[in-house]
């Protein structure tokens, strides 16, 4: 009887979740979140300002908000300036927003279905969670059902800045995960404003306005440059957009998704990441911070606080951030590497996901939007909402960092592991590890130096020689035995 060769079972491989980045899309993500890290620290000291002005010269802010400029003819764009903010400024705010979607799905984290599917599903559930936790607070007699996407929002600059604020040394997986969850949750809230948040359609001015998307596209795919035409192109397609009475925001995210994000030939970067370089400032540095200004001062009291816990409205959408994002995005991920076999990277835990789906709760920006869209003919129900909203995010803000201040040694061991650079050529040394030429390049730079090669030029190791001290005279020119 022969022995038979043993039989293995076949074996799938798991896939890591949060695991290491690419190079490119690592150096993508650093530059983005730079800039949005610096937007959310003007959004925050917008907000504050908002805020003291509102309660402390209530008349004066309320004024200003009023004030309309622009022209009543031929499309009435004869506007206040808290309706500039809310259709004008966040229309590049979700310009941007469109630009991040697009490269996110030809270059990015959801390029491909399987890496895609759980930042898609945590999104997801972190938009229905919220809604349905509001309607069943808001489904008795006193309710307000017209609020349920309030707390549906993640608002990325925000979070960014309240971890610059904490000094949290988040990992790049960790992140990235947090951008690609709040790209996706910003096309859910562009799809629910225009579906849900539209009235009286004018089908001229949107016909127009699609007439011109249309030759925004075709100018761009045509390689036309300059922006003195395609800047006066999207103001009129976006104002066509506000006339046709949906959401002039839908205008921008348009456009962003109509830019070619992936490169050809020899271009270093697409025209869409070059004209996201070039717009991210405006959006995350002027922009949105101008409408937190123009948005977040309500007047914080006693009684309006006390207002948010007792009425069913604020308190939905309390809950909706606190609870229902925490829970939604952790348990919609969760599930998803549970039954798709994706393994969680193993320097992380899944208390680290928590940390993060609790930073999602911070609904600030399009939260406020969606709170003047939801309760147009009330006010002082608006005013309450945007109380909740605050409230909601500074919850969220103030357990996230609880959490992630438990775990900051750990993250900080992570950061300095990312970052180290030893041959100081610019590339992380974990990229490079595998590399033989690095290896050969590292373990030169390591090998003892003879007498003649201490000699001849500055020796990097520490080592018997001048005296390193302040004021002993020791440096280059010390080392190499010239005179100091």
């Amino acid at each position: 009887m022969t022995d038979q060769p043993p039989v293995h079972e076949p074996t799938t491989r798991r896939r890591q979740f949060l695991g290491r980045l690419s190079l490119p899309e690592r150096t993508f993500i650093t530059d983005a979140l730079r800039t949005e890290t610096v937007g959310g620290m003007l959004l925050l000291g917008a907000a504050v300002i908002a805020l003291i002005w509102a309660n402390v010269w209530p008349q004066a802010y309320q004024s200003v908000l009023d004030y309309t400029v622009g022209p009543s003819a031929p499309l009435h764009l004869h506007l206040s300036l808290a309706t500039w903010a809310q259709d004008g400024l966040l229309a590049i705010f979700f310009f941007v927003a469109g630009i991040e979607l697009k490269r996110e799905f030809v270059a990015g984290e959801l390029r491909t279905p399987s890496a895609a599917l759980l930042p898609v599903v945590a999104a997801v559930c972190g938009v229905a969670l919220p809604a349905i936790l509001f309607a069943l607070v808001n489904s008795g007699s006193g309710g307000h059902l017209g609020g349920w996407a309030i707390p549906t929002a993640t608002d990325i600059a925000f979070a960014l800045g309240v971890l610059a604020v904490v000094g949290s040394h988040l990992p790049s997986p960790l992140r990235a995960f947090l951008l690609t969850l709040a790209v996706v949750d910003d096309l859910i809230a562009i799809l629910i404003i225009a579906i849900f948040y539209s009235h009286g359609i004018k089908f001229w001015a949107l016909g127009l306005a699609f007439v011109g998307l249309a030759l925004f596209w075709f100018l761009h795919r045509r390689g036309v440059h300059g922006w003195y035409l395609f800047v006066p192109l999207a103001f009129v397609t976006w104002a066509l957009m506000h006339e046709s009475g949906i959401h002039a925001t839908v205008a921008g995210v348009a456009m962003g998704l109509m830019l070619r994000c992936h490169r050809e030939g020899d271009e270093q970067h697409s025209p869409g990441e070059h004209i996201e370089h070039l717009v991210r400032p405006l959006s995350a540095g002027l922009a949105v911070p101008l409408f937190a200004l123009f948005s977040a001062g309500v007047a914080v009291s006693g009684p309006k606080l006390r207002e948010v816990f007792t009425q069913a409205a604020p308190l939905g959408i309390v809950i909706g951030l606190l609870v229902g994002k925490s829970v939604g995005v952790f348990g919609g991920a969760w599930l998803t590497a549970r039954f798709t076999r994706a393994e969680l990277n193993p320097r992380l835990k899944w208390a680290d996901m928590v940390a993060v789906s609790v930073l999602a709760g911070i609904g600030f920006t399009v939260s406020l939007l969606i709170s003047e869209l939801a309760f147009p003919e009330d006010p002082a129900l608006a005013a309450r909402a945007k109380t909740a909203v605050l409230v909601g995010s500074v919850l969220s803000a103030v357990v996230a960092t609880v959490l992630l201040k438990l775990r900051n040694r750990h993250y900080r061991e992570l950061c300095e592991e990312e970052d180290r650079d030893v041959d100081g050529d610019g590339i992380p040394d974990i990229y490079q590890e595998d590399d033989p030429a690095w290896q050969a390049r590292v373990g030169e730079s390591a090998r003892p130096a003879t007498g003649e090669e201490r000699g001849s030029g500055p020796d990097p190791r520490p080592g018997p020689g001048p005296d390193p001290r302040p004021g002993s005279g020791s440096g280059r020119q010390g080392r190499s035995g010239n005179p100091g």
